[in-house]
């Protein structure tokens, strides 16, 4: 028995914040909102690809959850590709990002910040 693959993460909040992280990584990152099972609660899943890799699930009434660094849940990573088209997209939206080589690994790294205060990594291939 062995992992060999992160099959998704999944945030959960209210309607209001899902629609706006829908838009942030559908605009921003690129994600793509696609099909999703008709669940008891309300929801959406975005693709990278043909993977549904993030899923939004609205919360039960009453549930309530740590503020971003509160709790131990850093940051999610994605392999991406075009460095210089993610960049151009992140300056024009407005979006405050840092950058990191990582030159043992041949990565371009871009680190930034969802509206619910989660960490974003965007991983490049070095040319």
């Amino acid at each position: 028995m062995a992992i060999v693959d992160i099959n998704h993460y999944n945030l959960r909040g209210s309607w209001t914040a899902l629609e706006g992280l829908r838009d942030w990584y559908r605009d921003t990152v690129g994600l793509v909102v696609g099909d999703r099972p008709a669940f008891n609660n309300r929801g959406f899943w975005l693709y990278a690809g043909a993977r549904p890799v993030l899923h939004l699930s609205e919360e039960s009434p009453g549930e309530k959850h740590p503020a971003p660094g509160e709790g131990t849940f850093d940051h999610v990573a994605f392999t991406c590709e075009d460095f210089d088209a993610m960049r151009s997209r992140l300056d024009s939206l407005g979006i405050q990002f840092r950058l990191a080589d990582v030159p043992l690994t041949r990565t371009r790294q871009i680190f930034l910040r969802d509206p619910a205060g989660n960490g974003v990594e965007l991983n490049f291939e070095m040319k």
